[in-house]
């Protein structure tokens, strides 16, 4: 609800000035909403700010029209209330230079939240609540109000560029309400931004015309960059538009839902995809570049990397490839079942023989716990993978080897092949689940390699166990193990309510993640399937919207000449990896057929849509021969840079990871069921 309003200036004999509220739809209250005291502050290089304020404010065809003026500025306003699936306000600025000289400047549109309480921010894809605690191993953006020091990336305040975000928009919550903005990546004074602080008791949301990164600028170190704070050089008697979206809902944490799919429906309409090829042609590929780059016989493992460049790679005694593999998320179990699956439809020995490889040596090498290692090394042989400690293995490492594993002994026994040492691996891994858990529910995140004791309770890097129990459960057909998973499923179900999930990579311990997503998704799903109760497919929905928070709505603008610009790569879904490892990946496609099935429970076109985008985004940048975009046949990279972080925007990895070819051959089987409705095929040919 559009209200206009005077408020009071600072000082003695404070003067009247007219500022604009957006109040929650039906509510009265003046002190709850996003309140905005001016039309736009101006920044000049040295830092000085002015405010915009608005002199005249008029209603005509239920618009609002505003004007102010400042030193070098002239600004007007269009305020329209959109009422569509979601309402929300939609704002245009015209802004007109009127010095006679050339002049650098930013702008700033900023809003404060009113209501009770501290506030909680997103930032979809970029920040997440306080973002990350004291005591993460890896460094990165956090919010905090009371320890602030920007150099160790701690901070009450923080402004991003947009290519940053799935959604350039920041959220805020209070005790009584949510207020958002939201942007386009580009505006006609070049990239915008977003940003928040919480100071002197207010809380600030804007949107910065052309983007400010500060305190400091996160290039995915422990160690910042000084902040980055570009401006836009006006000519004498330019006039720029602006345009963005204020949105307000109600204090329920899960509010962003409504308005991050109206943004995608808009985007969805603007956004083109660009897949290479379909399903059939991309798992075709996929399998041969698995078992030729990435399959040692010599080791029996899955090379988690392989290089592009084979000539390098021969140079530096093949150090250009990582001889390692973990059992499970980089390497190992998924994408052998996932060659295992392709090799028997297609009949393809060579690839049977080295996915029953993979899996009799992965299933021979149990730590003394009973778990599974987490990675072979070369020259060092089992060990417990990229963990706080060295003698820990982290819980989704190794429950996601035991689901694949299950799942490959359900595949083969249809065939009537039976493989025992497999059967007693998934024994013995799903026997400790059950022997740890606690009584509330909480399954632990790290175990001690030796004796199997919890080392870290925090975090749900556990929820997949319950995946692997209900495989189990199907396979072995043990009651004990569903009875553990639903116990769980109660336990990790506050995780996914506090719309802060965290813990599952092994290389950002404690962080919120898209994999946390991915792995709860599937999850609750398999919760459904079992018992058919709605409350496993509630969060099943809740886990998959806020899954969607770290997937691309839009397609990014790269540079000009950057790789990623001149293959014309369309970012519209794929996903960030998380606040901590900022660059787009496709792990979303590890939950493809549980996205597509909670599509057929709910009859929600959205799910079926964004499950869409992802596959069809990873249809591009398959190597179609050698040579392709300098890879090999079947390579498949598994970063592409959308920001400053790590590398340049607009660069690619030059390496091919297993898990990113493994998780395409694993995810275009799975859809081909679905084709139909996924319609990859028309989409390809018009």
């Amino acid at each position: 609800m559009f209200v206009v309003k005077s408020i009071a200036g600072a000082g003695v004999g404070r003067e009247q000035k007219k500022g604009v509220l957006i109040r929650p739809a039906g509510s009265k209250n003046d002190d709850i909403g996003l309140r905005f005291d001016s039309l736009l502050d101006v920044y000049k290089p040295d830092n000085q700010m002015e405010s915009i304020l608005i002199d005249k404010i008029t209603q005509n065809n239920g618009k609002h029209h505003a004007v102010g003026a400042g030193t070098a500025f002239d600004v007007s306003a269009e305020w329209t209330d959109i009422q569509d699936d979601c309402g929300y306000t939609s704002v245009y600025l015209k802004v007109r230079y009127k010095d006679h000289a050339e002049g650098e400047y930013g702008f700033r549109f900023c809003g404060q939240l009113l209501g009770a309480g501290e506030p909680t921010w997103m930032i979809p894809g970029v920040f997440y609540k306080n973002n990350s605690f004291e005591q993460n191993t890896r460094k990165y953006p956090r919010y905090s109000r009371e320890n602030v020091n920007s150099e160790k990336m701690m901070s009450n305040y923080w402004s991003f560029r947009s290519d940053r975000a799935a959604l350039p928009a920041i959220f805020a919550w209070n005790d009584d309400v949510c207020g958002a903005l939201c942007v386009e990546e580009q505006s006609a004074v070049g990239m915008t931004g977003v940003g928040f602080q919480r100071e002197d008791g207010k809380t600030d949301i804007w949107i910065n015309f052309p983007y400010r990164e500060e305190p400091v600028t996160f290039v995915g170190e422990p160690v910042p960059d000084p902040a980055d704070v570009t401006y836009y050089a006006f000519q004498p008697g330019e006039e720029v538009e602006l345009h963005f979206k204020v949105y307000i809902g109600s204090p329920d944490l899960h509010s962003y839902d409504p308005f991050v799919r109206q943004m995608y429906k808009l985007h969805q309409q603007e956004n083109d995809l660009n897949p290479w090829m379909g399903l059939q042609e991309a798992a075709e590929h996929t399998a041969c570049g698995l078992y030729n780059w990435h399959y040692m016989p010599e080791h029996q493992i899955l090379n988690e990397t392989a290089a592009f460049d084979r000539e390098l790679n021969n140079n530096v005694k093949g150090m250009g490839d990582r001889p390692h593999m973990h059992v499970g998320w980089v390497s190992g179990v998924p994408y052998a079942y996932a060659l295992l699956k392709y090799g028997r439809k297609k009949d393809k020995k060579a690839y049977i023989d080295a996915a029953v490889g993979v899996l009799d040596n992965i299933a021979s090498a149990l730590a003394p716990s009973g778990l599974f290692w987490a990675s072979w090394v070369l020259g060092k042989g089992w060990g417990t993978g990229w963990n706080p400690k060295s003698d820990w293995l982290q819980a989704r490492t190794i429950s996601e080897a035991t689901l694949f594993m299950t799942r490959a002994l359900s595949m083969e026994k249809e065939r009537g092949v039976s493989h025992p040492s497999w059967e007693k691996a998934v024994r013995s891994n799903l026997d400790f689940a059950q022997t740890i858990q606690r009584n509330d529910g909480n399954l632990g995140s790290y175990y001690d390699c030796n004796s199997g004791t919890v080392e870290e309770w925090d975090g749900a890097a556990g929820i997949l166990w319950i995946a692997a129990l209900l495989e189990g459960y199907n396979f072995f057909q043990k009651e004990e193990y569903s009875k553990v998973a639903d116990k769980a499923g109660d336990y990790y179900s506050k995780f996914i309510l506090d719309e802060y999930i965290y813990g599952a990579p092994e290389d950002v311990h404690l962080t919120p993640t898209s994999e946390d997503a991915y792995n709860a998704v599937v999850a609750y799903v398999l919760l459904y399937e079992v018992s058919y109760d709605k409350k496993w497919l509630k969060l099943a929905v809740l886990a998959a919207d806020w899954m969607m928070t770290f997937r691309w709505s839009y397609n990014l603008n790269f540079p000009d000449n950057t790789f990623l610009k001149q293959y014309d790569f369309r970012s519209r879904g794929a996903d960030q990896a998380s606040p901590s490892n900022q660059h787009l990946h496709n792990y979303g496609l590890f939950c493809v057929p549980e996205m597509l099935r909670l599509w057929n429970y709910t009859h929600d076109a959205y799910y079926l849509e964004r499950t869409r985008d992802n596959l069809l985004c990873f249809l591009q940048f398959i190597a179609r021969k050698d040579g392709d975009f300098n890879a090999y046949r079947g390579m498949v990279t598994e970063r592409f840079y959308n920001t400053n972080c790590f590398q340049p925007k607009g660069m690619m990895l030059t390496l091919s990871h297993s898990w990113c070819v493994g998780l395409v051959l694993y995810a275009c089987q799975e859809a081909l069921p679905y084709a139909e409705d996924l319609k990859i095929d028309s989409y390809i040919e018009s």
